[in-house]
């Protein structure tokens, strides 16, 4: 009972958590929930229960929410969770963690939440027969992603090309094709996501 009350609570933090974040994106970019309804293909009422930290969405609906909001899948989990600096260390109590209804999959963000970085760095636990597919197509900013199996098997499929990814592979690819996750072994796989947004990458190296 004590471990479901927890779990309960957790889930409770990281959906107000993703609440928030989607509310002042939606703000500062000046876009209505219809507005960012046809932006990202997900529905009006499904966004405003998100905003209100009502409803439990997939990996697959946050994931068209961050399209349509011009950040990748991963800024949905950023943010401050207070009033407090942001900080360029994150330890591992402050990593924010959320597992897909979906899927069964645990993402946890590694990288220190609001720290000015175009590098975005994200450990995926990938169960057994676990598989999401994503529409990353469409997206105004270019997002390069690579993947780096730490253990287990996982396969990408990217467009039409399928990757076999063992332990020690990594993989790279620009986000503008669909994109399947899979895990088609009897044992769980972990891997490590590294995203880099190339348009805030160019505004660094600016500066």
């Amino acid at each position: 009972m004590k471990e479901s009350a927890t779990a309960v609570a957790d889930d409770t933090g990281i959906n107000e958590r993703i609440a928030r974040r989607v509310r002042d994106l939606r703000t500062v970019r000046g876009y209505t929930l219809d507005a960012l309804a046809a932006r990202s293909g997900v529905s009006r009422s499904m966004i405003s229960l998100i905003e209100r930290a009502s409803a439990s969405p997939t990996a697959v609906v946050l994931d068209k929410l961050a399209a349509g909001l011009g950040v990748s899948l991963a800024g949905l989990f950023g943010g401050d969770q207070d009033d407090t600096p942001v900080q360029p260390l994150a330890r591992r109590a402050q990593q924010a963690e959320w597992r897909d209804p979906a899927s069964g999959y645990v993402r946890r963000n590694l990288s220190p939440a609001g720290w000015p970085s175009p590098i975005q760095l994200v450990e995926v636990d990938f169960p057994p027969g676990a598989r999401v597919a994503y529409d990353s197509g469409g997206r105004e900013s270019a997002l390069h992603q690579q993947v780096w199996v730490i253990s287990g098997r996982v396969d990408v499929t990217f467009g039409d090309t399928l990757h076999e990814l063992q332990e020690g592979d990594c993989l790279a690819m620009r986000l503008d094709q669909p994109l399947i996750f899979s895990n088609p072994s009897s044992h769980a796989a972990r891997y490590v996501v590294a995203i880099c947004d190339a348009s805030a990458a160019a505004g660094v190296r600016n500066l």
